[in-house]
């Protein structure tokens, strides 16, 4: 398994260089869900780890008082703002096959920032998925309600029922949605207007 997970961050990879090779200046400036950060500071965030050695994150991890977020809000802010999208973009080219993966995490992790950050893109863009719902799928087999709960979800009572997966999490009134939706669902991004449904989606805006 671990080795599918391998391949699929490859292929996730190769597929989001496709789609950043393709986007205009102004695409670039676009907002995306990542609040604050717009595409170029969410590929500049993407791209982090294959810039900075440990001793870096260290250092940098003590600059921001030891806060996780605050440090990678601040260094993705400042590298956009000094390396062009096409320097980034070779960064993410040439580290197709790189096997970090975030601490603690393994190879499932890495797929799922890739994911998620490649929908935090091609969603507010109206672009095709960088995401093949297989993928998608991987990432949600990795799922608990722990991980919601980290992003102010609370999906306690509800039935997620991926209509394009085979995957489905919890009890309770059903929610119907695309994997790639119920992935930014769990994740506290926004959700396209009706792109959820069934008795439960009321309660997340469906």
């Amino acid at each position: 398994m671990t080795d599918d997970i391998k391949a699929a961050v490859a292929a996730q990879r190769r597929a989001l260089v496709d789609m950043y090779d393709s986007l205009t200046p102004e695409q670039w400036r676009t907002p995306s869900l990542c609040a604050g950060w717009r595409v170029h500071e969410v590929l500049a965030h993407v791209t982090m780890p294959y810039r900075y050695p440990m001793r870096r994150v260290v250092l940098e991890m003590l600059r921001s008082g030891g806060n996780f977020n605050r440090m990678s809000d601040r260094r993705a802010r400042t590298d956009a703002a000094t390396l062009s999208p096409a320097q980034l973009v070779d960064e993410l080219r040439e580290n197709i096959e790189h096997p970090w993966s975030p601490p603690g995490g393994g190879p499932l992790a890495a797929l799922s920032h890739d994911v998620i950050h490649g929908l935090d893109v091609s969603v507010p863009l109206g672009l095709d998925d960088t995401s093949s719902p297989d993928r998608v799928a991987m990432v949600l087999g990795g799922f608990s309600p722990k991980q919601a709960r980290y992003f102010g979800v609370d999906v306690d009572g509800v039935r997620l029922v991926a209509t394009d997966a085979d995957w489905t999490f919890g009890a309770g009134e059903p929610v119907h949605g695309r994997a790639r939706d119920l992935l930014l669902l769990v994740c506290g991004r926004t959700v396209t207007s009706g792109a959820l449904t069934g008795a439960g989606a009321a309660r997340f805006g469906g």
